[in-house]
């Protein structure tokens, strides 16, 4: 029964009513709760969610479990933002959180996310405690208590995390520019955020999708170039010079530039790397996952500050924010964090922070583009997903274990194997093969040094999965 229950890089995701189960849900709560109680008191647990379907049913069945193995729960009444709530578990310093959220995966899904008392994501070895008592409870035990009188603790998530948003966030320079935003929310829990704080500031702000709807349009709750048409045609309406976007729990962001182009990720995270070095002077480094952008390397060696190369998952970049080891820390999966801000992924300061970047510079991201590429050259990486039959899994999986001398005719001259397996090229472009733990799939990340050079470098790397 429980054997379907397995925390990867952001918690426990399933389809509702397949494997999500309000039999499941409470095992896995018990198992949280049975891990809580092995840490120091008091026991206090946040209880929160985003939007989805179900999901007050999902928080009220949580805090009855809680509250029946001796645990405090502590409910958001309202669908919260998750870097929203990681950062009140340090700010109310509970046991961690519970989130029910499928993040930026379509409607039919839910999750459970647990942050422990650091508010980052929790790591292997607490996911392994959990699962273990998940799996130890063969009677489906589950404690439970009925809500006092009055009803159990709640806390309201947003007056704090918008006040810290103002300590990091120049708002008084996006003003002073009149720069005008459109703020797309996808239905999701970053609704009333992002918008919230711009206005309060004085900032022209248009919004679309800014209510509930647990279909999310009906397709994933995801800010990536193909599902911001609406967005970009309120730009134009509007006369805004950027829009930000935010996913299903706003941990992600989307950011199209003021002609309608979606600016990846990758490029996000390296211009406000190079933002922050210059506008706060921060210096002591930067994290990317293996897989995102060379161009984070590049700058770092520019801007001479220590470059930390993480596995794929937040919870890495994380530690490393608690540590103050990096001034930003970023996937190319549009996730980030800042310096003195949550171990956690914020899609809403990324795109507070973009937009000061873009008043404070008086340029559109395009041209700071360019002008960082002239800096420090020219990157272009792109990701794809290859499906594989049972059997080339099986053989990939081998070959994924041995060291290519070329890809495609060309030297490998570096083999990295931080996560997956990484080629590095003699120009600087690289491949990176990652394995998903899930499904027959296999992602290729590329990132070629000139345009030309992208498809030969794609081609290469989709010979070598299909062998």
């Amino acid at each position: 029964m429980s054997s379907v229950i397995k925390f990867g890089t952001s918690g426990w995701r399933a389809i509702v009513a397949d494997e999500f189960t309000l039999a499941n849900i409470r095992l896995a709560i018990a198992g949280i709760a049975a891990y809580v109680k092995t840490q120091p008191e008091p026991h206090r647990v946040l209880v929160g969610r985003d939007p989805r379907f179900l999901g007050e049913s999902f928080v009220a069945e949580a805090a009855k479990i809680l509250a029946g193995a001796g645990i405090t729960p502590i409910v958001i009444p309202d669908a919260a933002p998750t870097p929203a709530i990681a950062y009140s578990v340090r700010a109310l310093k509970t046991s961690g959180a519970i989130n029910f959220t499928a993040s930026h995966n379509p409607p039919e899904y839910n999750g459970i996310k647990f942050s422990t008392h650091d508010g980052a994501p929790a790591l292997p070895e607490v996911t392994k405690q959990i699962e273990s008592a998940i799996n130890a409870n063969t009677e489906g035990k589950i404690p439970h208590a009925d809500p006092p009188e009055g009803g159990f603790e709640t806390a309201d998530v947003k007056p704090g995390f918008l006040h810290r948003l103002g300590e990091l966030v120049d708002l008084k320079t996006i003003a002073k520019s009149h720069i005008k935003v459109v703020f797309d929310p996808f239905w999701g829990a970053g609704r009333g955020y992002s918008c919230h704080i711009l206005r309060e500031a004085g900032v022209e702000v248009a919004t679309v999708h800014d209510y509930r709807d647990v279909l999310f349009g009906g397709h994933a709750p995801e800010p990536d170039d193909h599902l911001l048409g609406d967005a970009k045609k309120k730009m134009k309406e509007f006369g805004a010079k950027i829009c930000i976007a935010t996913d299903g729990d706003a941990d992600r962001f989307g950011i199209v530039d003021e002609d309608g182009t979606f600016i990846q990720p990758n490029y996000i995270i390296a211009l406000l790397f190079d933002y922050l070095v210059e506008t706060r002077g921060w210096k002591n480094g930067v994290a990317k996952s293996v897989a995102t952008t060379n161009l984070i390397n590049a700058l770092a060696d520019y801007h001479k500050v220590p470059l930390f190369e993480t596995p794929v998952g937040f919870k890495y970049i994380g530690e490393l924010i608690i540590a103050d080891k990096i001034a930003i820390g970023g996937e190319e999966s549009a996730g980030l964090t800042i310096r003195g801000h949550v171990p956690e992924k914020d899609g809403i300061i990324a795109g507070l922070l973009v937009t000061e970047m873009v008043a404070a510079r008086g340029k559109s991201l395009g041209k700071q583009l360019k002008e960082l590429f002239a800096k420090v050259g020219s990157f272009y990486p792109v990701r794809e997903n290859f499906h594989l039959t049972p059997e080339r899994k099986a053989a990939f999986t081998e070959e994924l274990k041995k060291d290519p001398a070329e890809l495609g005719g060309r030297k490998v001259t570096q083999v990295v194997r931080t996560d997956g397996l990484k080629l590095v090229l003699d120009d600087g472009s690289w491949v990176c093969f990652r394995l998903s733990g899930t499904e027959p799939v296999v992602r290729a990340y590329t990132e070629a040094r000139d345009e030309k050079d992208m498809v030969a470098l794609r081609s290469a790397a989709e010979k070598f999965v299909q062998g």
